[in-house]
């Protein structure tokens, strides 16, 4: 089994200029990720666009996704997303059955399920499969509030359960539920905001977006050998992160534009609502791109 920690970044998704599922853009993002030696890498996670995809277009990605990663290092972790419960245990099977290293799921949040509906919910999915099951906590963008002694619960019955943390900040939250727990796998989100914190309590890596993830992986390892340089650079990546992070659908399109301007990908599209850049954003992508040393092929 593939070890799941380091560094996982979470898929962008290709679209053309017309919003159409870009499959070529998005094997050579694939490739180009794969190559960069990341540790692993997420299919339909929020920036992804999971919300914004049909179920036939989920579906050839997922294919294509697990074929990719599958002929090399890189562990696949594939989200389960769907509200209903009956839904979401199809769907992880059929992921199982694809192919895929692990799982994420993204627990119900339309019109505020109580908790227990939550709780059956991951439990029902991490029944259902054998491969190991990443509960997203992602309390902003859901308004759903779990307490660290449910997920607790949930991995005295299912050790195979791991967590992605994205709360605003982590730090009290995993270490809670590392305190308790210190053997489970606990990984960040929010952009790797958090990230060197994470590591620093027993985090074990952190899923950022994918359109820079050379940083986040030249940060990880350096923080791994005990190089300075590590907090150094993420101090300077903060700069930007910050502010893109402000809003979800803000960073999205930023992750996207970067690719577009380092030539990974054809085009920046996001299927709408969307969040359009201004002229500063442009501006600082491209002061980004510099202060990194990032290759640069398009200027506009």
């Amino acid at each position: 089994m593939k070890q799941i920690k380091g560094v996982c970044p979470v898929i962008a998704m290709p679209f053309t200029d017309s919003g159409e599922v870009d499959f070529i853009g998005f094997d050579r993002l694939l490739g180009h990720l794969i190559a960069s030696g990341v540790h692993g890498l997420t299919l339909f996670g929020i920036a992804s666009e999971f919300h914004k995809l049909t179920d036939v277009e989920k579906q050839e990605l997922a294919e294509r996704f697990v074929a990719r990663t599958k002929a090399s290092d890189v562990f696949s972790m594939i989200s389960v997303t769907d509200h209903s419960l009956e839904v979401a245990v199809k769907r992880a099977k059929h992921y199982e059955k694809l192919g895929a290293d692990c799982l994420m799921v993204l627990p119900p949040y339309f019109l505020n399920p109580p908790i227990r509906a939550v709780k059956e919910h991951i439990l029902a999915v991490l029944a259902a499969v054998n491969i190991p099951v990443l509960i997203q906590y992602a309390p902003a963008e859901t308004k759903v509030g779990i307490a660290v002694e449910e997920l607790v619960a949930i991995y005295d019955q299912f050790p195979r359960a791991m967590f992605k943390i994205e709360a605003n900040p982590p730090i009290d939250y995993i270490s809670q539920l590392l305190a308790r727990r210190p053997e489970a796998t606990v990984l960040v989100g929010y952009a790797g905001l958090y990230m060197l914190e994470v590591l620093d309590i027993g985090g074990k890596g952190v899923m950022p977006g994918c359109s820079f993830a050379e940083i986040y992986l030249s940060i990880y390892h350096d923080y791994v050998a005990g190089k300075p340089e590590a907090r150094q650079n993420h101090k300077r990546l903060l700069n930007y992160i910050t502010r893109w992070m402000q809003d979800c659908e803000y960073i999205i399109q930023v992750e996207k534009t970067v690719l577009r301007k380092r030539g990974i990908i054809d085009g920046d599209y996001c299927r709408r609502p969307s969040y359009p850049l201004s002229n500063e954003d442009e501006e600082s992508i491209m002061e980004f791109l510099r202060q990194f040393t990032l290759p640069c092929k398009y200027n506009k």
